[in-house]
């Protein structure tokens, strides 16, 4: 029920009344019945100091009253059947996306955005529509804009739109991605960004000729397609804090500076340890960290793994002898065997690329900590032992091999070469030969890690947590890859690509958002798919029926102030709902 507001001919008094709406069963238009009248507004003038605000309100406790005594009488004919093409199922769940969606305030901002271009569509609702399908049903543009009839929305655009707005998202992708990270400071309070995780990844498209942007590189996926790199930041919550798109053929030591240069400088972060894996520990690198020259200034920090393989002989060595270290808790290592740790402080010397664009050496002074866990040895074990049997399989018959199928097993095969023509697997000269030596040089350094950081002074458990914490970026790039499928992309122009990744990574920091809300309780797939199974169909006269509730229902609904548990509910609510999603 609301509050009508009539205007009287010949006079100027407005006359209130309070009107329930339905829909005409026979003619399908909407109608409106009286329930109360009121009276004519300039009579409450003195009574009320709002008369509007007072009988809208009224309406509303009207309502609510109806809602709690209601009770509806339905009459089925079971015999009826379905339209020849029936697709009557809605999505409620994406209102919990939507509160985030507004909570960063992105409508303010795209409105803002818009006011001085030239386009009439609503930027907003485009960006709405990509953001909620890229979570709940992810997939082309296209895609999504063909079943945007499954949420409870009027997206009042074409196709065309939204291909045209996808031009002008990709212009203010940066900026975006700072008023976000204002608001969640906003809402949530300060971000923790005292540590950084910095990670790169890349994403390929289902195309044989190159680009400017898309280009064929080192592919984590080990596809031969073209590939663009994105380099994210995240803070040490796991929320995304910034992401840039690289081409294709740029070596991820490559994005760190711009990246992490982008963070210092506009998202407040003040001094900050980051946390990244040895793909990323150039001297270069650590030099720009810890302030070159500069070093009186307030220096940033770093937490890196350290490659014991590819490190030298007596590095190796040190890793190796048992005798200075300890167990977790204190313990001697002898009496602990599941975990052990030592470090050690240590001057290293690291190449550094100047100015002039020659090489200098440079001196860094940090503390290397090394540990062997039982857990990752057995890991490593059972990891290799799978890769073995394929070696052995194609020693046995190189036939079965190509050199695509080869990959991971051939670093184990010796005298491996292949046909230039077809790519299958023949050998150099000789018979195919295991190689039980690399195997056991391998094997001796299962279950050790080595870490090398500035933050000499950290406690060692301290500095493995952190670098621990950087599983939480590689979950986020399993998470555009698989549950919001960023790849492969369907978009083939520069802007479009750019913008599609800017929906991506508004949808993974709302997505890590309510697994905040929900205490962290439940994966990313668990929510979506939670989302995605709150949904209904219209059972009669504008009352949908709703089938699922669950844990994981009740823990969203309550952090957020959404009712999901009514099996049945009026289209009317339903809108109440979505409005109230938006506030």
């Amino acid at each position: 029920m609301n509050l009508k507001q009539s205007p009287q001919k010949n006079s100027d008094r407005i006359y209130l009344s309070i009107v329930r709406s339905y829909r005409d069963k026979e003619t399908g238009m909407p109608r409106a019945e009286t329930v109360k009248s009121i009276g004519y507004l300039d009579e409450f003038l003195d009574k009320y100091e709002d008369p509007i605000s007072h009988f809208k309100e009224v309406a509303r406790k009207m309502t609510e009253e109806e809602n709690n005594r209601r009770k509806v009488t339905m009459t089925f004919n079971m015999d009826e059947e379905l339209p020849l093409v029936a697709d009557n199922r809605k999505n409620l769940g994406y209102t919990a996306i939507l509160k985030i969606y507004h909570r960063l305030d992105l409508q303010r901002f795209l409105n803002n955005k818009a006011r001085h271009e030239s386009f009439e569509y609503n930027t907003s609702s485009i960006m709405t529509m990509l953001v909620v399908s890229r979570l709940l049903s992810p997939g082309s543009k296209s895609k999504a804009y063909a079943e945007k009839g499954r949420y409870f929305e009027r997206f009042d655009f074409s196709e065309a739109d939204m291909f045209r707005a996808l031009s002008h998202f990709a212009k203010i992708a940066k900026e975006m991605q700072r008023h976000i990270n204002e608001q969640i400071t906003a809402f949530y309070g300060p971000r923790d960004t005292r540590t950084v995780y910095y990670d790169v990844t890349n994403y390929y498209f289902e195309i044989d000729k190159e680009d400017e942007l898309r280009k064929r590189g080192y592919s984590k996926e080990h596809r031969r397609d073209p590939i663009v790199q994105l380099g994210l930041a995240m803070d040490a919550d796991g929320i995304p804090l910034h992401y840039e798109l690289f081409p294709g053929n740029v070596s991820d030591k490559s994005t760190f500076r711009s990246v992490i240069g982008e963070v210092r400088r506009n998202y407040d972060t003040g001094r900050i340890i980051v946390v990244a894996d040895m793909g990323i520990i150039t001297g270069d690198n650590i030099y720009y960290l810890v302030g070159g020259e500069k070093r009186e200034k307030a220096l940033n920090g770093y937490v890196m793994s350290f490659s014991i393989p590819g490190a030298g002989g007596s590095f190796q060595k040190y890793v190796l002898d048992r005798s200075d270290y300890c167990g977790s808790n204190g313990k001697p290592a002898e009496e602990d065997t599941e975990f052990i740790i030592k470090s050690r402080m240590n001057a290293r010397e690291i190449n550094v690329t100047m100015n002039n664009g020659k090489t200098k050496k440079k001196t860094v002074y940090e503390k290397q900590v090394v540990f062997w866990s039982k857990k990752y040895a057995d890991k490593a074990g059972a990891e290799r032992e799978k890769v073995i049997q394929k070696a052995v399989a194609m020693v046995k018959d190189s036939s079965k091999y190509t050199k695509a199928t080869a990959y991971g097993a051939a670093k184990y095969v010796m005298n491996i070469d292949y046909d230039d023509a077809t790519g299958e697997v023949i050998a150099k000269g000789n018979a195919l030969l295991l190689d039980e030596a690399k195997i056991q040089d391998e094997e001796k350094f299962d279950g050790y890690y080595a870490i090398v950081t500035s933050e000499v002074h950290m406690p060692d458990e301290e500095i493995i947590d952190k670098y621990r914490g950087l599983w939480e970026i590689e979950e986020s790039f399993r998470i555009t890859k698989g549950a919001i499928e960023a790849r492969p992309v369907y978009v083939s122009r520069k802007d479009r690509i750019e913008a599609h990744f800017l929906t991506c990574f508004i949808a993974l920091v709302i997505i890590r958002l309510l697994q905040r809300h929900t205490g962290r309780q439940y994966s990313c797939d668990r929510i979506i798919d939670c989302l995605n199974r709150i949904s209904c169909s219209e059972e009669q006269d504008n009352i949908y029926l709703f089938d699922y509730r669950s844990e994981i229902t009740e823990a969203i609904g309550k952090s957020l102030g959404i009712d999901f548990s009514k099996k049945r509910q009026r289209l009317s609510e339903i809108k109440h709902i979505v409005a109230q999603s938006k506030k």
